[in-house]
């Protein structure tokens, strides 16, 4: 069972250290294709370590990105809508995908779970646009919603209590990017910076006894600002457990 936590946006802690960035954009011309899988979901071993939640979330409808949007894990949890330009196969809206993973084919931007390269398409003209394999496509940023799920911090199946701990942010709504995560060290009273192990995985040995309380660094349209989680995860924390908080990002 998850540990909730009351935040309320009067004491979210918020620090602006850079002017508000605009996002809004034209849609990107690239080439899209997809990835073979036996069920038509994500893969669970994508390399922003999100496990099963990346194999599922967003009614599988993921994609790994090039280097330039993965950005060395900066990118995970991103939302894009991406729409082949051939007219005679493929809809006018496309498919909104999480990015989950990161790779790069024959100069493209996203290699689609078959699932989401399927949502490209016609009703009727699905099999035509696999057979194509690569596609031209356009595509824009768009802010991740998640009716009904709150943000989660999920302790990464890799962490040993009580003397390493790994997390990885479930859930990241809205259109942010997640730059940096500290845990609070009580008896130093100061924030500690975790490292980011690889992809959307942060992690440190050694944490605090008792309740964790972390904070994590958001750039997003109202610029960079931490926003913090008191006591998100419980002292008792057990590996591959999300616990969820009350935590609602635009």
């Amino acid at each position: 069972m998850g540990f909730s936590l009351k935040f309320h946006c009067c004491l979210m802690s918020v620090m602006v250290l850079l002017p508000t960035l605009c996002y809004a954009q034209d849609y990107v011309k690239s080439r899209a294709t997809y990835y073979g899988s036996p069920d038509c979901l994500g893969t669970p071993r994508g390399a922003c370590g999100y496990g099963e939640f990346g194999r599922t979330v967003n009614d599988a409808n993921v994609a790994g990105a090039s280097y330039r949007l993965y950005k060395n894990g900066t990118g995970c949890g991103t939302c894009y809508q991406v729409r082949c330009t051939n007219p005679q196969l493929c809809t006018d809206n496309g498919v909104n995908i999480v990015v989950t993973d990161y790779g790069e084919g024959d100069n493209t931007d996203f290699i689609l779970s078959p699932r989401a390269y399927s949502r490209m398409a016609q009703s009727d003209k699905a099999a035509e646009l696999f057979a194509y394999g690569v596609v031209e496509v356009e595509h824009k940023r768009i802010p991740c919603r998640y009716s009904g799920y709150k943000m989660q911090f999920k302790v990464h199946e890799h962490s040993k209590y009580p003397n390493y701990l790994a997390i990885v942010i479930l859930y990241q709504a809205g259109q942010i990017e997640i730059l940096a995560a500290d845990i609070w060290q009580a008896d130093c009273k100061e924030w500690i910076g975790m490292r980011r192990a690889y992809g959307a995985v942060f992690d440190t040995t050694y944490p605090p006894s008792g309740a964790v309380t972390l904070r994590f660094q958001v750039q997003g349209s109202a610029g960079v600002y931490w926003v913090q989680a008191s006591n998100v995860i419980p002292s008792d924390w057990k590996a591959g457990v999300a616990y969820e908080s009350d935590i609602e990002l635009e």
